[in-house]
């Protein structure tokens, strides 16, 4: 995966000496959030995170596992508050997609994550159903975005 984009920040796969950095920029596990800081140990050590760095350091990451039902699964986009509204998200979407090992990749979000549901009407993804009882009272709602596989590559 080799593809740098030549705006203000780069998307590359992380380094799982990394995971520190992300718990500090991620929300929930800067917050205390003891499991996401070792969901964010795990997939730095499973090699399945892509990070988006600028000159002042990560700004966000994504994780793709291909888990759901053989295919590409976003399990999380996280931006770190100082870099929303930046375009970080879409071009890590953006970069999962065109790196997808699958035919189809697949994420979800709550009904109430309108932010997450915008982005990826933006980023072009489509609404592929709803589930129920995950979290009590807010439904999940599922996405898909179809691509050919194998286009692009990160930077190292």
């Amino acid at each position: 995966m080799d593809a740098v984009d030549p705006g203000e920040f780069v998307v590359r796969r992380a380094k799982e000496s990394e995971a520190d950095a992300l718990v500090g920029i991620d929300s929930v596990a800067a917050a205390g959030g003891r499991e996401r800081v070792a969901s964010i140990r795990r997939w730095c050590q499973q090699g399945v995170v892509v990070v988006a760095e600028g000159a002042s350091g990560l700004l966000g990451y994504c994780v793709v596992e291909y888990t759901f039902f053989d295919q590409g699964f976003v399990t999380m986009l996280m931006v770190a508050p100082s870099a929303r509204g930046r375009g970080v998200g879409l071009r890590l979407l953006d970069a999962v997609a065109a790196s997808c090992e699958t035919p189809k990749l697949f994420t979800s979000t709550n009904v109430s994550n309108h932010p997450m549901q915008r982005l990826l009407e933006r980023a072009g993804w489509r609404a592929a159903g709803l589930l129920h009882g995950l979290d009590e009272g807010d439904p999940e709602l599922f996405y898909l975005c179809q691509m050919q596989t194998g286009a692009t590559h990160l930077a190292p």
